[in-house]
C-alpha cells in the first residue's frame, strides 16, 4: 500500500494492478480514503489504439472501456482498503449493475473516475463507480468483484 494518501503515481499503480499497455486505463490516483473512496483519472488521447476502429472519422471511447477504467479504479480502491496483502491474488469483476452512459468520451477528454461507498463481505467487494469529464457524469455503475487466488483462475 502506498504511504501517501493524496496521490498514487503510475509506477505504484503498475505494482497494484496487473494491467499493461494498451489495457492499463488509469494514469494517476489523485486522492483516496481506504475503506471509502478513490479518485483517479485517465487522459484520453487520439493515440489510443481503439480509436482506429471506434469509429473512423468519429473517435468515441467504447463504453466497455469506460467501465473497465472504473473497474481498475475500483481494483485500486480494494488494494488500498484490504486488511490483508493482496500478493498472489487477482481482482475479478462478478457483476456490473445499474450501468448508465450519459455522454460520449472523446480524444482530449480527461476521464475522471471515482470508486466510492465500498463494502466488503468475505471475498466479495461492492462499490459505486462514477466517471466524469469536466464535472459532467459520462457513466455510472454499481460494481461487484471477487478477490481470489491467482492460481484458481
Amino acid at each position: 500500500m502506498p504511504d501517501e494518501l493524496s496521490s498514487i503515481r503510475i509506477q505504484q499503480i503498475m505494482q497494484m494492478l496487473p494491467h499493461r499497455y494498451p489495457f492499463l486505463l488509469v494514469d494517476r490516483v489523485t486522492a483516496y480514503t481506504p475503506g471509502d473512496s478513490l479518485e483517479a483519472y485517465k487522459n484520453v488521447t487520439f493515440n489510443e489504439p481503439f480509436f482506429q476502429g471506434h469509429f473512423p472519422g468519429l473517435p468515441v471511447m467504447p463504453g466497455v472501456l469506460i467501465l473497465e477504467a472504473l473497474a481498475q479504479a475500483g481494483g485500486l480502491l480494494v488494494s488500498v482498503s484490504s486488511p490483508e496483502p493482496l500478493d498472489g491474488k487477482v481482482f475479478l469483476f462478478t457483476g456490473m449493475d445499474k450501468v448508465r452512459f450519459r455522454r460520449p468520451v472523446v480524444p482530449g477528454d480527461k476521464l475522471e473516475m471515482r470508486a466510492h461507498d465500498v463494502r466488503a463481505k468475505f471475498k466479495l467487494w461492492k462499490m459505486n463507480g462514477t466517471a466524469t469529464v469536466n464535472g459532467d457524469v459520462v457513466a455510472e455503475a454499481v460494481l461487484t468483484a471477487a478477490v481470489i487466488d491467482r492460481e484458481d483462475v
